[in-house]
């Protein structure tokens, strides 16, 4: 699998959480689409299917973890 840099997942992630917060959810429509592109990202970037896999994936691998590990997705390295 492809991984994404880590400057990528970092912005994706602040990003991420700017959008979806409280505050931001009021924003209106064009908010929440950018909301769900970035959700999107985040999963194709980590290699999951939900966006709270992709959160938990892009921090583990942010936090200098190996990513080849299984760990995260379950995944056997060969």
């Amino acid at each position: 699998m492809l991984m994404a840099h880590p400057a990528v997942l970092r912005a994706l992630l602040d990003e991420y959480t700017a959008l979806s917060s409280p505050h931001a959810s009021e924003a209106g429509a064009a908010t929440r689409r950018r909301l769900d592109d970035v959700a999107y990202t985040l999963c194709v970037s980590t290699g999951t299917r939900d966006i709270d896999s992709a959160v938990t994936a892009a921090r583990h691998r942010l936090s200098g973890a190996r990513a080849f590990d299984g760990s995260v997705t379950g995944a056997v390295s060969v």
